[in-house]
């Protein structure tokens, strides 16, 4: 029965995201424009997730008619410290996903609106722990892009009908939901937008199959690992794996990895995000690898994993192996071309 309602609320979800993106995307590039539905999906899910934590103390104190979203910025204000501490980030009431969306269409300036917003969000986690998980999130959202309308005017209108878009999707409750519909929505996106984007959309995205194939390979006889590395990680399926299979909770320590891509290093933090994974849980860094790796004080990997032959090469893959003493990896290039040679018959 539950599995049953699991792939109603899946097929469900993927007829929206589908619909919503043959509807808005018009001379926008479906690549590019995966980047304004994936972000304005984050905006949503962090909107929802810090208010849905507030209301949430709120009402085990029994102040049960609660609502941060109907609380004043001055009022909220006097939480900003603890929640940064907490969540790793800071919302106003005013600046919410819900609220945004509801003054969205007699906002003349919406696109100002969203860009101050955006920058507000990241600013938030300015000098503290937090800070280079959100630093630049949303640096690939340009609400002023000609790609959006050549006027300012035809920009908000897309904006408008993104949010409301994204508004409608039934994502439900995050924490309810039987299956994790936020990241769900993430990966269906990836996948349909990566399958149209030929060759140059495995940089981004290994297709689920491939990455739970991985998974499984690596964890056999495992329950519980301390830390898992992708040293290619690309937009975080493979790390993410980890997290669905084992439960986040097994991986003791947290998700690592580093990309060479700084728009694909985004999604992969918007990724963790939307999954579900604490600010303190991962560590995803931007740069090469082999010329400049991140995590070498790190003490050894229970698990690294990547698909690392289709983003460096076999060569590369080697140096890989041979740069990381003490750490077991498994890059297991050939089986997945081997997969995908089934899954391609």
């Amino acid at each position: 029965m539950e599995n049953n309602r699991k792939e109603q609320e899946r097929a469900e979800l993927h007829r929206t995201i589908w619909n919503m993106a043959n509807d808005l995307r018009g001379s926008v590039d479906g690549w590019d424009f995966k980047q304004y539905v994936l972000g304005m999906l984050f905006y949503r899910y962090i909107s929802e997730n810090i208010t849905a934590y507030i209301n949430a103390g709120e009402w085990e104190a029994g102040n049960t008619e609660f609502d941060y979203a109907k609380l004043s910025d001055e009022e909220a204000e006097q939480a900003r410290e603890d929640l940064v501490k907490t969540k790793g980030f800071f919302i106003l009431p005013s600046e919410l996903f819900e609220n945004v969306r509801a003054r969205a269409k007699d906002d003349e300036n919406l696109n100002e609106t969203l860009e101050q917003i955006f920058s507000n969000i990241e600013a938030s986690a300015q000098g503290t722990e937090s800070e280079d998980n959100f630093k630049g999130l949303f640096d690939d959202i340009d609400v002023n892009s000609n790609k959006l309308g050549n006027t300012v005017v035809k920009r908000n209108e897309k904006l408008v009908k993104l949010m409301n878009s994204v508004g409608e999707m039934k994502l439900g409750d995050y924490k309810d939901n039987t299956i994790d519909a936020f990241g769900d929505a993430y990966e269906f996106l990836m996948g349909m937008y990566a399958s149209n984007a030929g060759k140059s959309g495995g940089e981004y995205y290994t297709p689920q199959e491939v990455s739970e194939l991985l998974t499984h390979l690596t964890l056999v006889g495992k329950t519980e690992v301390n830390k898992v590395y992708d040293p290619a990680c690309g937009s975080g399926s493979l790390l993410l794996k980890f997290a669905k299979i084992l439960g986040k909770e097994n991986v003791r320590q947290g998700f690592f990895g580093q990309e060479i891509n700084i728009t694909t290093y985004n999604l992969c933090r918007i990724n963790m995000f939307l999954h579900d994974i604490d600010y303190d849980k991962f560590d995803i860094a931007l740069g090469d690898t082999l010329t400049d790796p991140q995590h070498w004080d790190d003490e050894p990997f229970e698990a690294i994993v990547s698909n690392a032959r289709e983003v460096f090469g076999l060569t590369t893959r080697n140096r890989i192996n041979k740069g990381f003493p003490g750490h077991t990896p498994l890059f297991l290039c050939p089986e997945i071309r081997a997969v995908r040679h089934r899954m391609a018959a």
